[in-house]
């Protein structure tokens, strides 16, 4: 099964017919049909590892400002509690806090984008949590760790943002700033030279890295899908735009 990274951008895109989520639906039409999905989204970070246990998650709307048509939404699909077990298998053994969550529904950086890619919500949804507490290459790590669910028809979907920072936008721009396009760039070179140790150390990018990724929760997620990729595996971006100044959709296929 490929991996997938999206730029989820504006919880906005989830309801409106743009070339993002078309770009989403394009990539599902692409892929085998996937057993279960399990989500690395920007907006789930917590203390310790934690993996939605739940057969029914709800739709939850983490958010505020948005029209009444956005907070309707609802995504019903089914939880899978085997897959959570299994990914709770995966994680390192020193790590004691790594725990089910039976609680925890799907978040918007999950939701937003799977009913666009899988509109009849039929297909199992896990998530992973963030470990607030790690630093990015110990999330590389982690996604290395999920590279054999790949074998076993599992989607791993990657939800954030390369560049996100909200303090910067400009909702009247259409393009990006030129530190946002630069930074968006180099992190797609880094990608496509399978240079993971690089985008652990995007920090050392200088200025550019310190304003694109002023906090790390929409970047990471897109390690996970880095890091499950097996060595000289294509890579085809999609949805490559940086928008309202500082918000980079810029999406990937790997091993499609």
């Amino acid at each position: 099964m490929p991996a997938l990274f999206v730029g989820h951008g504006s919880p906005m895109n989830a309801i409106e017919d743009n070339a993002f989520r078309r770009g989403w639906q394009a990539a599902a039409r692409s892929l085998p049909r996937p057993d279960a999905i399990l989500c690395i989204s920007a907006h789930w970070e917590t203390s310790g590892v934690r993996v939605t246990s739940s057969e029914r998650p709800e739709t939850i709307h983490d958010f505020f400002g948005f029209p009444d048509a956005l907070f309707a939404v609802r995504y019903p699909a089914p939880g899978s509690p085997e897959l959570a077990a299994e990914v709770l298998k995966l994680i390192p053994e020193e790590d004691e806090r790594a725990a089910p969550d039976p609680e925890r529904g799907l978040d918007h950086g999950a939701w937003s984008v799977l009913s666009a890619m899988y509109p009849e919500a039929d297909v199992p949804v896990a998530q992973l949590s963030l470990n607030a507490g790690r630093p990015a290459a110990w999330h590389g790590a982690l996604g290395r760790r999920l590279a054999p669910l790949r074998n076993r028809g599992i989607l791993v979907l990657g939800s954030g943002n390369v560049v996100h920072n909200l303090a910067a936008i400009d909702f009247r721009r259409k393009d990006g700033y030129d530190w946002a396009i630069r930074f968006d760039a180099e992190i797609a070179r880094r990608i496509l030279g399978d240079d993971l140790d690089g985008l652990f150390r995007y920090p050392e990018l200088g200025p550019d890295a310190n304003v694109a990724v002023p906090t790390p929760e929409h970047y990471l997620p897109m390690l996970y899908a880095a890091a499950v990729r097996d060595p000289g595996e294509p890579v085809d971006f999609f949805n490559q735009a940086v928008v309202m100044g500082s918000i980079s959709m810029r999406s990937f296929l790997m091993g499609s």
